[in-house]
């Protein structure tokens, strides 16, 4: 997916790429090399992609795949009118550009993916609650174990079709007044 864009015809050439399955863009990405097309008309690597460019007013192009580890993963493209329209000197800019960019896109999915697996691990929390003050219910009623009454609920969720902690809270809400239950995860 195309996650920022200047233009619309470049979102439009990304989209010709994830069509095919491959341009140069996908292919710096997947192979951690930087591509640079310096002449469209030219390219004979991915003719879709190609002509694409060419009816956008693309001459030349420059693909820098950013290097952010793990699952996720990115690129730059950078577009000029003009065949021949990237130096080397603009290469090693954006090269440069994509290194110091790669960290911060790096920092900042690894946050992402830490403030989500918070989010999982306090909901994971937070049902095993419920779960246990429904099992303390069902031992305290019919005098068993916790074995027993985690028997008890799981029985009662496979029959009823429905989630574990699903099951749970309706117990601890028909012994409560109030259906919601406060954990010390609530803020």
């Amino acid at each position: 997916m195309t996650v920022a864009s200047s233009e619309k015809g470049a979102v439009r050439l990304d989209e010709t790429q994830y069509r095919a399955g491959d341009g140069p863009c996908l292919a710096s990405i997947r192979e951690q090399i930087v591509i640079h097309l310096p002449d469209i008309s030219r390219e004979h690597r991915w003719p879709d992609y190609a002509a694409s460019a060419l009816a956008e007013g693309v001459g030349s192009s420059l693909s820098v795949p950013l290097i952010l580890e793990g699952e996720a993963e990115a690129g730059l493209n950078m577009y000029s009118t003009r065949s021949h329209g990237f130096s080397g000197e603009d290469i090693e800019r954006v090269e440069s550009y994509s290194y110091h960019a790669s960290k911060a896109l790096r920092l900042a999915v690894r946050i992402s993916q830490l403030a989500e697996a918070k989010n999982h691990l306090t909901a994971a929390l937070e049902s095993r609650t419920v779960i246990d003050l429904a099992a303390g219910a069902i031992m305290a009623q019919n005098r068993c174990s916790q074995e027993s009454a985690m028997k008890i609920l799981k029985i009662a969720s496979n029959t009823r079709n429905a989630k574990l902690r699903d099951v749970a809270a309706s117990v601890v809400a028909s012994l409560s007044r109030d259906a919601r239950v406060q954990t010390h995860f609530d803020a």
